[in-house]
């Protein structure tokens, strides 16, 4: 299927087949993001499809990079809980969703804990802003003419929702340093 052409105006439109229930195969582009603090930035896009578990690395790297500082904890779905990773991220000191294999550790029910914890804040603040992405700036609807054009309105509806979360934060944080002195 990679070197099928689903269109004769946008030839670089590939079916990906995703394996979801409802949406076993999506047309477009394929983006890996990472979230650091409810603002989302793009690791990887393409219009092939490709495993995101095989991004993880260069998507820690990344964070720590643009934040400067060390990833401490990592939530993410199964796909990328791959033995590398699980290798990476125990060399690495991180913390991880990923659900536990092998031998349970002296330390197992507070790290059991610790994970559904991430499990529930990587549900609720990813899954949550990819829909709004999705849906709300309309990714899953971008009708453009050019492979760069597309990657555009991508590159444009998450910086968009970016400077939306980062506008509300800042109203937020005027509004009680109002109430504080008021």
């Amino acid at each position: 299927m990679k070197d099928r052409i689903v269109s004769t105006d946008k030839s670089f439109i590939r079916p990906i087949v995703r394996g979801k229930e409802t949406k076993r195969v999506e047309l477009g582009a394929k983006v890996n993001l990472i979230q650091a603090d409810g603002i989302n930035f793009i690791e990887h896009l393409s219009f092939d499809a490709f495993n995101e578990g095989t991004r993880l690395i260069s998507s820690v790297w990344l964070t720590q990079t643009l934040f400067n500082t060390k990833v401490r904890m990592l939530g993410g779905d199964r796909i990328y809980g791959t033995n590398a990773n699980r290798r990476f991220c125990t060399q690495s000191a991180i913390i991880t969703s990923f659900v536990r294999k092998g031998k349970a550790s002296k330390d197992e029910p507070v790290l059991k804990q610790i994970r559904k914890i991430i499990n529930t804040e990587r549900a609720t603040r990813m899954e949550g802003a990819f829909g709004t992405q999705k849906n709300y700036y309309s990714l899953d609807k971008i009708k453009a003419r050019t492979k760069e054009n597309e990657i555009f309105w991508i590159f444009f509806g998450i910086h968009t929702a970016n400077a939306v979360e980062i506008s509300k934060r800042k109203f937020q944080q005027k509004e009680q340093e109002l109430s504080k002195t008021g």
